[in-house]
Protein backbone atom coordinates (compact mmCIF):
# COMPACT_ATOMS: atom_id res chain seq x y z
CA UNK A 1 0.00 0.00 0.00
CA UNK A 2 1.35 3.58 -1.07
CA UNK A 3 0.16 6.41 0.73
CA UNK A 4 0.83 10.39 -0.15
CA UNK A 5 2.05 12.45 2.91
CA UNK A 6 1.91 16.33 3.32
CA UNK A 7 4.23 18.29 0.92
CA UNK A 8 5.42 21.78 1.97
CA UNK A 9 6.12 23.57 -0.70
CA UNK A 10 8.74 25.93 0.19
CA UNK A 11 10.56 22.67 1.43
CA UNK A 12 14.08 21.48 -0.05
CA UNK A 13 13.09 18.03 0.99
CA UNK A 14 9.02 17.31 0.02
CA UNK A 15 6.78 14.91 -1.80
CA UNK A 16 7.26 12.21 1.25
CA UNK A 17 5.43 8.58 -0.37
CA UNK A 18 4.56 5.73 1.93
CA UNK A 19 4.80 2.34 1.47
CA UNK A 20 5.70 -0.94 3.43
CA UNK A 21 7.50 -4.29 3.32
CA UNK A 22 7.30 -7.41 5.21
CA UNK A 23 9.16 -10.38 5.57
CA UNK A 24 9.12 -12.79 2.55
CA UNK A 25 7.45 -16.03 5.01
CA UNK A 26 5.20 -16.41 7.68
CA UNK A 27 6.69 -15.96 11.46
CA UNK A 28 3.28 -17.39 13.27
CA UNK A 29 2.63 -14.37 15.69
CA UNK A 30 5.25 -14.88 18.04
CA UNK A 31 6.89 -12.86 20.55
CA UNK A 32 10.31 -11.52 20.71
CA UNK A 33 10.62 -10.75 24.55
CA UNK A 34 12.70 -7.88 25.63
CA UNK A 35 15.78 -7.23 28.06
CA UNK A 36 15.96 -4.76 30.51
CA UNK A 37 18.75 -3.17 29.32
CA UNK A 38 16.68 -2.81 25.85
CA UNK A 39 14.09 -1.44 27.49
CA UNK A 40 15.93 1.09 29.10
CA UNK A 41 17.02 3.03 25.94
CA UNK A 42 13.00 2.68 25.01
CA UNK A 43 12.35 6.65 24.86
CA UNK A 44 15.14 6.95 22.59
CA UNK A 45 15.88 6.67 18.42
CA UNK A 46 19.00 6.51 16.42
CA UNK A 47 18.81 8.48 13.08
CA UNK A 48 21.84 7.40 10.33
CA UNK A 49 21.93 9.30 7.10
CA UNK A 50 24.41 7.61 4.22
CA UNK A 51 24.93 9.59 0.93
CA UNK A 52 25.76 8.38 -2.15
CA UNK A 53 27.08 10.41 -5.24
CA UNK A 54 25.39 10.52 -8.43
CA UNK A 55 27.10 7.57 -10.50
CA UNK A 56 27.46 3.90 -11.25
CA UNK A 57 26.09 3.67 -7.32
CA UNK A 58 22.59 5.10 -7.41
CA UNK A 59 22.40 4.67 -11.75
CA UNK A 60 19.27 2.38 -12.27
CA UNK A 61 18.58 1.43 -8.71
CA UNK A 62 14.86 1.81 -8.62
CA UNK A 63 12.88 1.59 -5.16
CA UNK A 64 11.92 -2.00 -6.38
CA UNK A 65 15.26 -2.78 -6.71
CA UNK A 66 15.70 -1.29 -2.90
CA UNK A 67 12.71 -3.35 -1.77
CA UNK A 68 13.42 -6.56 -3.24
CA UNK A 69 16.03 -7.43 -0.95
CA UNK A 70 14.08 -6.57 2.10
CA UNK A 71 11.52 -9.46 2.11
CA UNK A 72 14.85 -12.06 2.76
CA UNK A 73 16.71 -9.36 4.57
CA UNK A 74 13.24 -9.44 7.75
CA UNK A 75 13.01 -13.04 7.32
CA UNK A 76 16.06 -13.16 8.99
CA UNK A 77 15.51 -9.82 11.72
CA UNK A 78 11.99 -10.78 11.67
CA UNK A 79 11.35 -8.68 15.03
CA UNK A 80 12.11 -5.66 13.44
CA UNK A 81 8.96 -5.95 11.43
CA UNK A 82 7.05 -6.39 14.58
CA UNK A 83 4.92 -4.22 16.71
CA UNK A 84 4.84 -3.01 20.31
CA UNK A 85 2.52 -4.91 22.53
CA UNK A 86 2.32 -5.04 26.53
CA UNK A 87 1.92 -8.13 28.63
CA UNK A 88 -1.69 -9.00 30.85
CA UNK A 89 -2.51 -6.15 32.98
CA UNK A 90 -0.66 -7.50 36.19
CA UNK A 91 2.61 -7.40 34.31
CA UNK A 92 2.35 -4.59 31.72
CA UNK A 93 6.04 -5.17 30.46
CA UNK A 94 6.15 -4.41 26.59
CA UNK A 95 7.78 -7.11 23.99
CA UNK A 96 7.64 -7.10 20.42
CA UNK A 97 4.51 -9.29 19.01
CA UNK A 98 5.81 -10.61 15.77
CA UNK A 99 3.33 -10.36 13.43
CA UNK A 100 5.19 -9.33 10.12
CA UNK A 101 3.50 -5.75 10.04
CA UNK A 102 6.58 -4.59 8.10
CA UNK A 103 9.22 -1.38 8.10
CA UNK A 104 8.45 1.80 6.43
CA UNK A 105 9.80 3.16 3.19
CA UNK A 106 9.13 6.89 2.58
CA UNK A 107 10.42 7.71 -0.71
CA UNK A 108 10.74 11.72 -0.64
CA UNK A 109 12.60 14.22 -3.58
CA UNK A 110 15.63 17.07 -2.30
CA UNK A 111 15.54 20.17 -4.52
CA UNK A 112 19.31 20.55 -4.11
CA UNK A 113 22.63 18.62 -5.29
CA UNK A 114 23.92 16.52 -2.35
CA UNK A 115 27.43 18.23 -2.60
CA UNK A 116 25.63 21.36 -2.00
CA UNK A 117 23.62 20.03 1.05
CA UNK A 118 26.51 18.37 2.85
CA UNK A 119 28.50 22.22 2.28
CA UNK A 120 25.45 23.34 4.08
CA UNK A 121 26.18 22.62 8.33
CA UNK A 122 22.59 24.38 9.09
CA UNK A 123 21.70 22.43 12.15
CA UNK A 124 18.88 19.44 11.69
CA UNK A 125 19.95 18.63 7.84
CA UNK A 126 19.84 15.13 9.23
CA UNK A 127 16.41 14.95 10.62
CA UNK A 128 14.98 15.95 7.10
CA UNK A 129 16.59 13.06 5.65
CA UNK A 130 14.84 10.90 8.69
CA UNK A 131 11.62 10.19 8.54
CA UNK A 132 10.41 11.52 12.19
CA UNK A 133 8.53 9.19 14.52
CA UNK A 134 8.51 7.95 17.89
CA UNK A 135 6.67 4.81 19.65
CA UNK A 136 2.86 5.76 19.70
CA UNK A 137 0.59 6.90 21.18
CA UNK A 138 -1.24 3.80 19.68
CA UNK A 139 1.87 1.33 20.42
CA UNK A 140 0.65 -1.32 18.03
CA UNK A 141 0.70 0.43 14.58
CA UNK A 142 3.92 1.97 15.45
CA UNK A 143 6.84 0.73 12.71
CA UNK A 144 10.26 0.21 14.24
CA UNK A 145 11.78 1.00 11.33
CA UNK A 146 11.61 3.60 8.90
CA UNK A 147 13.82 3.56 5.87
CA UNK A 148 13.97 7.15 3.73
CA UNK A 149 15.61 7.06 0.74
CA UNK A 150 16.04 10.55 -1.01
CA UNK A 151 16.72 11.57 -4.64
CA UNK A 152 18.38 15.03 -4.96
CA UNK A 153 18.40 17.21 -8.05
CA UNK A 154 22.06 16.24 -9.28
CA UNK A 155 20.90 12.60 -9.50
CA UNK A 156 22.90 11.48 -5.68
CA UNK A 157 20.96 9.55 -3.16
CA UNK A 158 20.42 9.41 0.55
CA UNK A 159 19.64 6.49 3.13
CA UNK A 160 17.68 7.71 6.25
CA UNK A 161 17.51 4.76 9.19
CA UNK A 162 15.16 6.07 11.88
CA UNK A 163 15.50 3.40 14.31
CA UNK A 164 13.68 2.44 17.62
CA UNK A 165 16.39 1.90 20.13
CA UNK A 166 14.87 -0.39 22.04
CA UNK A 167 15.51 -3.25 19.31
CA UNK A 168 19.12 -2.92 19.45
CA UNK A 169 22.22 -0.28 19.73
CA UNK A 170 24.39 1.88 17.27
CA UNK A 171 26.00 -1.52 16.62
CA UNK A 172 23.00 -3.82 15.89
CA UNK A 173 21.67 -0.93 13.71
CA UNK A 174 24.68 -0.35 11.53
CA UNK A 175 25.29 -4.82 11.40
CA UNK A 176 21.16 -5.00 10.71
CA UNK A 177 21.62 -2.04 7.66
CA UNK A 178 24.75 -3.58 6.40
CA UNK A 179 23.05 -7.16 6.09
CA UNK A 180 20.26 -5.94 3.95
CA UNK A 181 23.08 -3.79 1.45
CA UNK A 182 24.67 -7.57 1.28
CA UNK A 183 21.60 -9.11 0.15
CA UNK A 184 20.93 -5.77 -1.97
CA UNK A 185 25.04 -6.48 -3.81
CA UNK A 186 23.97 -10.07 -4.43
CA UNK A 187 26.29 -11.94 -1.59
CA UNK A 188 25.39 -14.23 1.51
CA UNK A 189 25.03 -11.97 4.25
CA UNK A 190 26.46 -13.15 7.38
CA UNK A 191 24.12 -15.07 9.58
CA UNK A 192 21.81 -13.36 12.11
CA UNK A 193 21.59 -14.63 16.06
CA UNK A 194 17.96 -13.58 16.98
CA UNK A 195 18.04 -14.79 20.78
CA UNK A 196 14.42 -13.40 23.15
CA UNK A 197 15.94 -11.91 26.37
CA UNK A 198 16.24 -13.66 29.29
CA UNK A 199 14.15 -12.35 32.30
CA UNK A 200 15.86 -10.92 35.35
CA UNK A 201 15.59 -12.77 38.36
CA UNK A 202 14.85 -9.27 40.67
CA UNK A 203 15.09 -5.76 39.52
CA UNK A 204 15.92 -3.19 41.98
CA UNK A 205 12.97 -2.54 44.75
CA UNK A 206 10.56 0.00 43.82
CA UNK A 207 12.00 3.46 45.45
CA UNK A 208 15.30 2.76 44.85
CA UNK A 209 18.10 6.06 44.23
CA UNK A 210 18.30 6.33 40.20
CA UNK A 211 21.88 5.54 38.43
CA UNK A 212 23.66 9.10 38.30
CA UNK A 213 23.71 9.03 34.63
CA UNK A 214 19.94 8.57 34.02
CA UNK A 215 17.17 10.65 34.68
CA UNK A 216 14.17 9.08 36.05
CA UNK A 217 10.84 10.14 33.96
CA UNK A 218 6.90 8.99 33.58
CA UNK A 219 5.56 6.37 34.32
CA UNK A 220 5.30 6.67 30.43
CA UNK A 221 2.30 5.00 29.38
CA UNK A 222 1.52 4.73 25.12
CA UNK A 223 3.21 7.83 23.89
CA UNK A 224 7.34 6.99 24.28
CA UNK A 225 8.96 10.82 23.76
CA UNK A 226 10.95 11.89 26.34
CA UNK A 227 9.15 14.79 27.42
CA UNK A 228 9.80 18.52 25.72
CA UNK A 229 12.15 20.58 28.52
CA UNK A 230 13.10 22.84 25.56
CA UNK A 231 13.50 22.86 22.19
CA UNK A 232 16.46 20.72 20.88
CA UNK A 233 18.54 20.78 17.28
CA UNK A 234 20.62 18.38 15.87
CA UNK A 235 24.35 19.79 14.31
CA UNK A 236 26.87 17.50 12.38
CA UNK A 237 30.00 19.06 10.99
CA UNK A 238 33.54 17.45 10.56
CA UNK A 239 36.50 17.36 12.25
CA UNK A 240 39.29 16.83 9.62
CA UNK A 241 42.96 15.06 10.65
CA UNK A 242 44.70 18.28 10.99
CA UNK A 243 42.53 19.54 13.42
CA UNK A 244 42.56 15.79 15.36
CA UNK A 245 46.41 16.17 15.35
CA UNK A 246 46.29 19.17 17.15
CA UNK A 247 44.16 18.26 20.00
CA UNK A 248 46.83 15.75 20.07
CA UNK A 249 49.78 17.60 20.85
CA UNK A 250 47.69 18.76 23.54
CA UNK A 251 47.03 15.21 25.12
CA UNK A 252 50.42 15.68 26.64
CA UNK A 253 51.24 11.46 26.74
CA UNK A 254 48.21 11.20 29.28
CA UNK A 255 47.36 8.36 26.98
CA UNK A 256 43.71 9.69 26.29
CA UNK A 257 42.02 8.65 22.38
CA UNK A 258 39.97 10.70 19.74
CA UNK A 259 37.03 9.94 21.02
CA UNK A 260 38.06 11.41 24.73
CA UNK A 261 39.86 14.20 23.40
CA UNK A 262 37.12 15.50 20.75
CA UNK A 263 34.64 14.54 23.93
CA UNK A 264 36.59 16.51 26.48
CA UNK A 265 36.71 19.76 23.83
CA UNK A 266 33.23 19.37 23.38
CA UNK A 267 32.29 19.17 27.18
CA UNK A 268 34.68 22.10 28.09
CA UNK A 269 32.81 24.20 25.32
CA UNK A 270 29.50 23.44 26.29
CA UNK A 271 30.29 23.99 30.16
CA UNK A 272 31.61 27.65 29.05
CA UNK A 273 28.29 28.38 26.91
CA UNK A 274 26.17 27.72 30.22
CA UNK A 275 27.41 30.23 32.31
CA UNK A 276 25.31 30.13 34.90
CA UNK A 277 24.72 26.09 35.63
CA UNK A 278 28.15 23.60 35.96
CA UNK A 279 28.27 20.68 33.53
CA UNK A 280 30.39 19.22 35.71
CA UNK A 281 29.06 15.25 35.66
CA UNK A 282 28.45 13.56 31.96
CA UNK A 283 27.26 10.45 31.10
CA UNK A 284 29.64 8.36 28.78
CA UNK A 285 27.85 5.88 26.39
CA UNK A 286 30.71 3.03 24.90
CA UNK A 287 30.46 0.59 21.96
CA UNK A 288 33.15 -2.41 22.37
CA UNK A 289 32.71 -4.86 19.68
CA UNK A 290 34.68 -7.44 21.18
CA UNK A 291 32.56 -7.27 24.27
CA UNK A 292 29.34 -8.29 22.19
CA UNK A 293 27.79 -11.50 22.84
CA UNK A 294 27.04 -12.16 19.07
CA UNK A 295 23.28 -11.47 19.17
CA UNK A 296 22.41 -9.25 16.03
CA UNK A 297 19.47 -7.05 18.02
CA UNK A 298 20.98 -6.08 21.15
CA UNK A 299 21.37 -3.06 23.33
CA UNK A 300 24.81 -4.05 24.48
CA UNK A 301 26.55 -0.82 25.08
CA UNK A 302 28.29 0.14 28.65
CA UNK A 303 27.35 3.26 29.97
CA UNK A 304 28.01 5.07 32.97
CA UNK A 305 29.26 8.95 34.42
CA UNK A 306 32.21 10.57 34.85
CA UNK A 307 32.45 13.24 37.46
CA UNK A 308 35.32 16.44 37.03
CA UNK A 309 34.66 17.67 40.61
CA UNK A 310 35.26 20.99 39.14
CA UNK A 311 34.40 23.53 36.46
CA UNK A 312 34.66 21.96 33.28
CA UNK A 313 35.23 25.40 32.01
CA UNK A 314 37.87 25.87 33.81
CA UNK A 315 39.75 22.56 33.39
CA UNK A 316 42.32 22.03 30.42
CA UNK A 317 40.88 19.79 27.83
CA UNK A 318 43.83 17.43 28.58
CA UNK A 319 43.38 16.60 32.07
CA UNK A 320 39.29 16.16 30.51
CA UNK A 321 40.12 13.57 27.97
CA UNK A 322 42.14 11.74 30.68
CA UNK A 323 39.28 11.72 33.03
CA UNK A 324 36.86 10.58 30.42
CA UNK A 325 39.36 7.76 29.75
CA UNK A 326 40.03 6.60 33.36
CA UNK A 327 37.51 7.75 35.65
CA UNK A 328 34.13 6.00 33.85
CA UNK A 329 31.76 4.88 36.63
CA UNK A 330 30.38 2.06 34.87
CA UNK A 331 26.42 1.60 35.65
CA UNK A 332 25.42 -0.85 33.00
CA UNK A 333 23.99 -2.97 35.22
CA UNK A 334 22.42 -0.68 37.61
CA UNK A 335 20.78 1.09 34.00
CA UNK A 336 18.82 -2.53 33.54
CA UNK A 337 17.59 -3.28 36.38
CA UNK A 338 16.42 0.50 37.73
CA UNK A 339 12.50 -0.34 37.91
CA UNK A 340 11.17 3.11 36.11
CA UNK A 341 11.40 4.76 32.86
CA UNK A 342 14.77 6.75 32.58
CA UNK A 343 16.55 9.09 29.76
CA UNK A 344 19.29 8.35 29.09
CA UNK A 345 21.04 10.38 26.59
CA UNK A 346 20.63 14.11 27.89
CA UNK A 347 20.21 13.05 31.28
CA UNK A 348 23.36 15.12 31.37
CA UNK A 349 25.41 15.62 28.81
CA UNK A 350 26.28 12.69 27.27
CA UNK A 351 28.76 11.23 25.17
CA UNK A 352 28.41 8.43 22.74
CA UNK A 353 31.56 6.41 21.67
CA UNK A 354 31.38 5.12 18.00
CA UNK A 355 35.25 4.50 17.83
CA UNK A 356 34.16 0.72 16.58
CA UNK A 357 30.85 1.01 14.69
CA UNK A 358 31.37 0.39 10.51
CA UNK A 359 28.91 2.52 8.84
CA UNK A 360 30.68 3.01 6.13
CA UNK A 361 30.20 -1.09 4.92
CA UNK A 362 26.98 -0.57 3.54
CA UNK A 363 28.10 -0.53 0.03
CA UNK A 364 25.66 -0.16 -2.92
CA UNK A 365 26.69 -1.91 -6.08
CA UNK A 366 30.32 -2.11 -3.95
CA UNK A 367 30.24 1.57 -3.48
CA UNK A 368 31.10 2.63 -0.01
CA UNK A 369 28.80 6.00 0.94
CA UNK A 370 30.28 9.10 0.87
CA UNK A 371 29.83 10.56 3.91
CA UNK A 372 27.76 8.85 7.19
CA UNK A 373 26.67 10.43 10.14
CA UNK A 374 24.50 9.01 12.89
CA UNK A 375 22.11 11.81 15.25
CA UNK A 376 19.65 10.88 18.07
CA UNK A 377 16.24 11.84 19.09
CA UNK A 378 14.68 11.15 22.31
CA UNK A 379 17.31 13.40 23.94
CA UNK A 380 17.15 15.17 27.26
CA UNK A 381 17.89 18.57 27.94
CA UNK A 382 21.41 18.35 28.66
CA UNK A 383 22.19 17.20 25.51
CA UNK A 384 24.16 14.40 23.55
CA UNK A 385 27.46 13.92 21.16
CA UNK A 386 27.84 11.22 18.87
CA UNK A 387 31.44 10.93 17.51
CA UNK A 388 32.13 8.42 14.71
CA UNK A 389 34.90 8.05 12.06
CA UNK A 390 34.68 9.85 8.99
CA UNK A 391 35.34 8.03 5.13
CA UNK A 392 38.72 7.68 5.51
CA UNK A 393 38.95 7.02 9.25
CA UNK A 394 41.61 9.99 10.07
CA UNK A 395 39.22 12.27 10.93
CA UNK A 396 35.33 12.10 12.81
CA UNK A 397 32.29 13.23 12.10
CA UNK A 398 30.70 14.72 15.17
CA UNK A 399 27.07 15.12 15.78
CA UNK A 400 25.58 17.55 18.59
CA UNK A 401 21.96 17.29 19.99
CA UNK A 402 22.02 20.57 22.18
CA UNK A 403 19.24 23.05 23.31
CA UNK A 404 18.53 24.90 20.24
CA UNK A 405 19.58 28.22 21.47
CA UNK A 406 23.03 26.62 22.43
CA UNK A 407 23.74 25.65 18.88
CA UNK A 408 24.86 28.95 16.93
CA UNK A 409 26.98 29.54 20.45
CA UNK A 410 28.63 26.08 19.58
CA UNK A 411 29.01 26.64 15.88
CA UNK A 412 31.03 30.11 16.61
CA UNK A 413 32.70 28.67 18.59
CA UNK A 414 34.09 25.69 16.65
CA UNK A 415 34.44 27.59 13.52
CA UNK A 416 37.49 29.36 15.44
CA UNK A 417 39.12 26.91 16.85
CA UNK A 418 38.02 22.79 16.00
CA UNK A 419 37.00 23.50 12.18
CA UNK A 420 39.13 25.49 10.52
CA UNK A 421 40.94 22.56 8.82
CA UNK A 422 37.51 21.22 7.54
Amino acid sequence: MVLEGEQTPAAAVHGHRLSTVVPSSVTGETNYDLADADLAFKLHYLRGVYYYPAGDAVRGLTIKALKDPMFPWLDAYFPVAGRIRRADADDRRPYIKCNDCGVRIVEVRCDRDLDDWLRDDAPDRLRQLCYDKVLGPELFFSPLLYVQVTSFKCGGMSLGFSWAHLIGDVASATSCFNAWAQILSGKKPEGSTLEPANRPDERAPAGAAPPRCVKPVGPIEDNWLVPAGCAMACYSFHVAEPALKRLQQQEEGRHAGTFELISALLWQTVSKIRVSKEVTTVTVVRTDMSARSGKSLANEQRVGYVDAGSSPAKTDVAELAAMLAKSQVDETDAVAAFPGDVVIYGANLTFVDMEQVAPYELELKGQRPVHVEYGMDGVGEEGAVLVQPDAGGRGRVVTAVLPKDEVESLRAVLGSTLLQDA
